[in-house]
């Protein structure tokens, strides 16, 4: 493993291409991976416990909803996931585009999935929400249609990576599709200000004070990080499990330990 380059004055280098080369070798990134998986995973452990408590337990019911806005704890942490995941799927998938780095296709399939897993999430909870909310299960409503958009793309992605046999072919036919699905990302966060949606507007990433209680905001917030670190721990596992498939002939695997 190499370490940063030293110009004359002793400062060391940390270019973008030298943190792209030390992020492309499949053996950094592996080791990286795997010691990082236990922090996010016991990051996430501890914020779902107290953001599930606060939820549930400290959160006081809304005043028009009743207890059934609790759903609100798993359906706007996936919906935020949804779309943060898609950002780091298309900005991988560029990345093994542009310099042919091939860690960047892992990490773009491991986001496509979790991603797609995310946004069906949402779609979910959102639908239980509504039903009691609005009287139907779905409603062709801009917001809506346009995060099940976002999961059509997640799945037309893997569809493309199953579907190509050359690895390296359908990264870049991949990361092409990520990357023209950039657009509807506004689209979704924007769709409730653009047209007239049954969706309702900002609560919390506005500008101004947040129109929700604290009670209800800070426990909201924790389970945002705790799905963050979810994200995060599932990557780095998935990650690993990409390395080891791909890199299954390579010299560097037979240094690992047998527990891996």
């Amino acid at each position: 493993m190499s370490l940063p380059r030293s110009d004359q004055s002793g400062h060391a280098d940390f270019s973008l291409t030298t943190a792209l080369h030390r992020l492309g070798s499949p053996p950094y990134v592996y080791r990286l991976a795997t010691q990082l998986t236990p922090w996010f995973a016991w990051a996430a452990v501890a914020c779902f416990g107290i953001g599930l408590y606060g939820a549930l337990v400290t959160a006081p019911p809304d005043y028009q909803q009743g207890q059934a806005y609790r759903i609100i704890f798993v359906h706007v942490p996936a919906a935020w996931l949804s779309m943060a995941v898609y950002v780091v799927f298309a900005i991988a998938g560029a990345v093994g585009l542009i310099w042919h780095i091939k860690v960047g296709f892992i990490v773009a399939r491991t986001s496509a999935l979790i991603g797609a897993a995310y946004t069906f999430l949402a779609l979910a909870t959102g639908s239980i929400w509504g039903k009691p909310m609005w009287g139907a299960w779905w409603v062709w409503d801009a917001r809506l249609t346009s995060e099940l958009v976002l999961l059509l793309l997640y799945l037309g992605y893997l569809a493309l990576d199953s579907a190509i046999d050359d690895r390296r072919t359908a990264g870049r036919a991949g990361a092409v599709l990520a990357l023209v699905g950039l657009v509807n990302l506004p689209i979704i966060h924007y769709s409730v200000e653009w047209w007239n949606t049954l969706h309702q507007g900002a609560t919390v990433a506005k500008l101004g004070t947040p129109s929700i209680h604290i009670d209800m905001l800070v426990p909201l917030l924790i389970m945002g990080i705790a799905f963050k670190m979810h994200y995060l721990t599932v990557l780095m596992l998935g990650v690993r499990a990409g390395l080891l498939k791909q890199e299954k002939r390579a010299s560097w695997i037979k240094t690992l330990s047998p527990a891996r």
